[in-house]
């Protein structure tokens, strides 16, 4: 009797063994109550990103991915547009707080149509169409929307939909880049952002001035007029140098758009050596917070942006 009881502890031992081992191999156990489906785990967890191969049909995330309404969860407003500039990549679009926003190589820009949904949409939040603004450096003309398969409408650069990234967590993050070979990104224009790699010197086609000439962390390049190529001399000294800093000399092997011969070095009277763009030395301006900024254009009729072919452009938008 007590090797029968004995042995009925046992087999009902290792039945709780077998069903623990298959259910909570990872560690997560269910809270009273609860249901394993109750416990997904996070996106992407245990499954590949959308676009490779594995879990979900590729598509990566959870399975199931949207709502049990079968729509794809809202995401945050966008806000109005950001531009930042990655290492890597160049600029890149992000939203109002500084989250990278991505392509699929899967859709379609004209006529814009998004082609991720279920378990895609939920690692890849479409962004919302709604409250989205542009900034200095995007053309408003390249915003638009698509009306996905659930009604809701996604934001659109280019014709491009719009999306986060889940892994990405903090402003800046680009973990996004190149998942599964088909996610990329944004740039301004809504093609591929790292499509060139980073220059030192790059065109920057600008909704407003046109291609302008920017540094390696994309920011706007002005002239001085008080400044002069032949003779030279440096108008911008002293207090001057507070608010417009000389921009760094270029590797000529590094850039993007302009003409070899027009870049050279200079050497200011302090010692210090600063890019000229056709022999006129060149500035970045303070108040230029993020790439496309040209908050420096026209000031005081003596600063100006400059052109691919080392011009001043003195075109200056209202506003």
């Amino acid at each position: 009797m007590i090797n029968r009881r004995r042995a009925a502890f046992a087999a009902a031992a290792v039945a709780t063994l077998a069903l623990t081992t298959a259910c909570g191999s990872s560690g997560t156990q269910s809270a009273p109550g609860t249901t394993s489906a109750d416990n997904v785990q996070p996106a992407g967890q245990g499954t590949s990103d959308y676009g490779s191969s594995g879990g979900a049909g590729g598509y990566g995330g959870q399975a199931g991915g949207a709502d049990a309404g079968g729509k794809t969860p809202k995401g945050a407003p966008a806000g109005k547009l950001a531009l930042h500039q990655d290492a890597k990549l160049g600029t890149v679009v992000a939203d109002s707080k500084g989250m990278t926003l991505y392509r699929f190589d899967k859709d379609t820009p004209d006529p814009a149509k998004s082609n991720c949904n279920g378990s895609c949409a939920t690692t890849w939040p479409p962004v919302p169409a709604d409250d989205a603004g542009a900034p200095a450096g995007i053309d408003k003309s390249k915003l638009g929307s698509v009306t996905r398969a659930d009604g809701v409408k996604q934001l659109t650069i280019a014709g491009w939909p719009a999306y986060r990234y889940i892994k990405d967590t903090k402003a800046g993050d680009t973990k996004g880049q190149g998942v599964g070979g088909t996610w990329n990104a944004l740039a301004p224009d809504g093609k591929k952002a790292g499509a060139q790699e980073p220059s030192d010197v790059s065109v920057f086609n600008h909704p407003d001035l046109g291609g302008i000439l920017v540094d390696g962390k994309g920011r706007t390049l002005y002239r001085f007029n008080k400044d002069s190529a032949w003779p030279m001399k440096f108008g911008c000294n002293d207090a001057c140098l507070d608010t417009w800093k000389p921009a760094k000399p270029a590797d000529r092997s590094k850039l993007n758009g302009i003409a070899p011969k027009l870049i050279s070095t200079v050497t200011r009277p302090d010692g210090t050596r600063q890019l000229a763009v056709d022999c006129w030395p060149v500035y970045w301006f303070t108040g230029d917070e993020q790439p496309g900024d040209i908050n420096g254009q026209g000031k005081m009729g003596l600063w100006f942006a400059v052109s691919k072919e080392g011009k001043k452009i003195t075109t200056t938008p209202e506003g």
